[in-house]
């Protein structure tokens, strides 16, 4: 075969491979998050990836999988750790009993509106941060809930209304919060909330409009008081060495669409507080507002729960009840 013929031959080849190889470079993560797709939190990480793929021209391609479809919920944490995945989504508190610096947001009353959940973010963010290193976990951002309330089969007046019942407990602090409410605390995941109802395991749950409605809440239970209680969080974490690994520019792209998701969600959250409140009203549900008898039961509840978790999080979390006076 003469030189120009090999030529001929070798230069569509050479093209295919590397075509082939740059495809090959593409970079591919799994993100498991325990909410299903009608959730803001999963509309934005949706809204994430694809910021991610866009930024980086498909270097960095982030497959979410809704719904604890690939992990449960309690799982992500230590998923992303081990390096199983690289991303994950999961509750803050969730992780409270691993530190009380993640429940600073579960604290009854102590923000209960988005402009006093962000200040408390601002103070937190940098120990939450600081503790996720130790477990080679990066933060990339953190949204909030809507603020939550209690989802009950019959009127609530006080607290008495708990009495002997059985409440869905997802984090430490609502396990605690429901032992001072008389209630014995059950563990049930998200999506296993309407059997949880129907077959009698729980009776009571406090949670956002938000899980109210994804989880179809007037099916099992026809009040919802609107205690506003606090504003509780989500965060998207990355193993730090997988982050590592990615070239600077696209960490510097990472970094660019979490700060955006992170703006987006808490607007998110807002109108979605309105939103998904409606539509429990749309539902049948009745939705009220605390009696000034529970209200007052419920902070003298959160004092307790305060001052318990100031004397677990030491200076730190002295320092962020400072800030927030």
């Amino acid at each position: 075969m003469n030189k120009i013929l090999l030529q001929r031959w070798l230069t569509p080849v050479i093209c295919s491979a590397l075509f082939a190889g740059s495809v090959s470079a593409a970079t591919k993560w799994d993100m498991p998050t325990p909410y299903g797709d009608g959730v803001h939190h999963t509309k934005n990480v949706r809204m994430f990836a694809d910021d991610v793929k866009s930024a980086t021209n498909g270097e960095l391609e982030i497959t979410v999988h809704s719904g604890a479809s690939l992990f449960k919920h309690p799982q992500i944490h230590r998923a992303v750790r081990s390096g199983q995945v690289n991303i994950g989504e999961l509750f803050m508190g969730l992780l409270g009993n691993d530190d009380p610096i993640f429940k600073a947001d579960n604290i009854p009353f102590l923000a209960s509106d988005f402009d006093s959940a962000k200040k408390l973010w601002k103070a937190s963010r940098p120990h939450v941060e600081k503790r996720l290193q130790k477990d080679g976990l990066k933060l990339l951002y953190a949204v909030p809930w809507p603020p939550q309330g209690f989802y009950t089969k019959n009127p609530v007046s006080s607290v008495k209304d708990f009495w002997g019942g059985k409440m869905r407990a997802y984090s430490p602090t609502t396990s605690r919060l429901a032992v001072l409410l008389g209630s014995s605390p059950t563990t049930v995941q998200t999506p296993e909330i309407p059997q949880a109802f129907s077959t009698g395991i729980i009776d009571a749950m406090v949670t956002s409009p938000s899980t109210g409605v994804s989880s179809q809440a007037w099916d099992f239970v026809g009040h919802y008081t609107d205690t506003q209680a606090w504003i509780p969080k989500n965060m998207v974490i990355v193993n730090a060495r997988a982050f590592k690994r990615l070239p600077a520019s696209v960490q510097d792209a990472v970094m660019a669409a979490a700060a955006k998701a992170e703006a987006r969600g808490w607007e998110m959250a807002v109108s979605e507080t309105q939103e998904k409140t409606d539509m429990l009203k749309e539902k049948g549900m009745q939705v009220s507002s605390p009696t000034d008898q529970f209200k007052a039961e419920l902070k003298e509840i959160g004092a307790v729960m305060g001052k318990e978790w100031a004397d677990e999080a030491g200076a730190e979390g002295a320092e962020i009840l400072k800030a927030m006076q």
